[in-house]
């Protein structure tokens, strides 16, 4: 049976921010989980749009004649605000792509083998995994999993956690930047650093950095990385780019083969050739990543820099007010936060693991029905559990659109529905 879960119409919502007018969010509901997807701004959509029309008008001309220079546009732009060599850039649709390119071009081109090692942990994005996995049992390598903790009160965990399981069959590690269900901003400078002197390649998933980090490619050096833009960024939908150090580009290919694999272009790094070009698909993401970027540095004075300080000290106000309204306390430092808190909710009753059976088994289409009767209230919010573990979380999301009035709304939303489930 699936759950009511329309929303209560009578319900007065608290206002946004005043830079809510900039995206087309339902006003019908408090959106607190920009992490997720992210949001593109009107301005965006609506240049999105003008490529489209401009390759609808003539697509020969536009993928023939075009597509190489428009691309090229968004990509010094990026690399420029990553700062990091722009033939190094290669765009892919999401972050999960780019760390599965990675994984196969690893095993295609003998740097992953039979009796291999390869380091994760619980805390990656849950289709890395699902890759790894698929390519490790391909190769006969194993992985090993990294028992980072959570809670946490300090980033020297997180690498001493990475570090104790490498060993003289390690060849690869996949690491989030910042990891998506508990939300920490690791100390992947650090990471990256300990690896390379251990002869441990790193391939960095960060797939929430751009926008929410200042992210410097040529000062973190990884193996590989690979991110969305529009997620903190906030370009339109299927925007994602993979950095391959130059050392490691050669032969390294796209998963899939397009005309100019045996045609190369004069001129033209063969890496950007293959991965700008895999057949006919809807470019207009990647070229808008350009418009976005100036845009979204428009909205303040110092552009993403007072983007991201104004994102944060909500985060951490919204963060300690909700950890004080349940009586709960923060699970990490407040040094490893950025726009994203994933907070631990009270146990009814630690000794009560029948009445969380019988909570978890309520029909939804999210991971806790706790997410719906949220939804009730008009709040979208992730509810979720980390690292294996049965113990549930919430995740909070703060972006320029929120307000702390949509926070004070959720805390008492919050308080309020895991009142009733005692009831349960």
């Amino acid at each position: 049976m699936t759950p009511d879960t329309r929303p209560d119409s009578s319900i007065s919502l608290p206002s946004p921010s005043e830079f809510a007018h900039h995206w087309r969010l339902d006003p019908d509901i408090v959106y607190l989980n920009h992490g997720s997807f992210g949001a593109c701004p009107i301005p965006i959509l609506q240049a999105q749009s003008r490529y489209r029309e401009q390759m609808e008008a003539e697509a020969v001309r536009f993928f023939v004649n075009q597509l190489d220079d428009l691309l090229d546009t968004a990509r010094r732009a990026l690399a420029a605000f990553i700062n990091c060599p722009t033939n190094d850039l290669a765009f892919v649709t999401n972050a999960t792509i780019g760390v599965a390119t990675v994984l196969d071009n690893a095993v295609q081109l003998g740097r992953l083998k039979a009796g291999d090692e390869v380091i994760a942990s619980a805390h990656e994005y849950p289709a890395c995994l699902n890759n790894l996995r698929r390519i490790c049992a391909r190769a006969g390598a194993q992985i090993t999993m990294a028992d980072i903790p959570f809670p946490l009160h300090s980033p020297d965990q997180v690498v001493d956690a990475i570090l104790a399981k490498v060993t003289p069959r390690t060849r690869l590690a996949l690491v989030s930047h910042v990891t998506s269900s508990s939300g920490l901003v690791l100390p992947i400078q650090t990471i990256v650093d300990e690896l390379k002197k251990r002869n441990v390649q790193t391939i960095v998933d960060g797939a929430h950095a751009p926008g929410f980090t200042d992210l410097d490619i040529t000062k973190l050096a990884p193996a590989y990385y690979t991110a969305n833009c529009h997620k903190w960024i906030c370009s339109p939908k299927g925007s994602a780019f993979l950095y391959v150090r130059p050392d490691l580009q050669k032969d390294f290919r796209p998963v899939i083969l397009s005309n100019f694999a045996e045609k190369p272009k004069p001129g033209r790094p063969h890496f950007i050739t293959e991965f700008d070009y895999i057949g006919t698909y809807d470019a207009t993401a990647f070229i808008a990543i350009h418009d976005t970027l100036r845009f979204m540095t428009s909205l303040m004075p110092a552009g993403y820099a007072d983007i991201r300080k104004r994102n944060r000290e909500l985060l951490l106000w919204a963060r300690n007010l909700i950890c004080q309204t349940l009586n709960v306390e923060p699970p990490a430092p407040d040094s490893m936060l950025g726009s994203l808190s994933s907070i631990f909710l009270p146990k009814h009753d630690p000794h009560d693991t029948a009445r969380h059976a019988r909570l978890m088994a309520r029909p939804s289409k999210h991971h806790d029905a706790l997410q719906d009767a949220i939804l009730k209230h008009r709040i979208q919010v992730p509810v979720w559990s980390v690292a294996g573990k049965p113990d549930r979380l919430i995740r909070l999301s703060t972006q320029l659109y929120n307000s702390k009035a949509q926070y004070e709304y959720l805390a008492q939303a919050l308080k309020s529905e895991l009142e009733a489930e005692r009831s349960l």
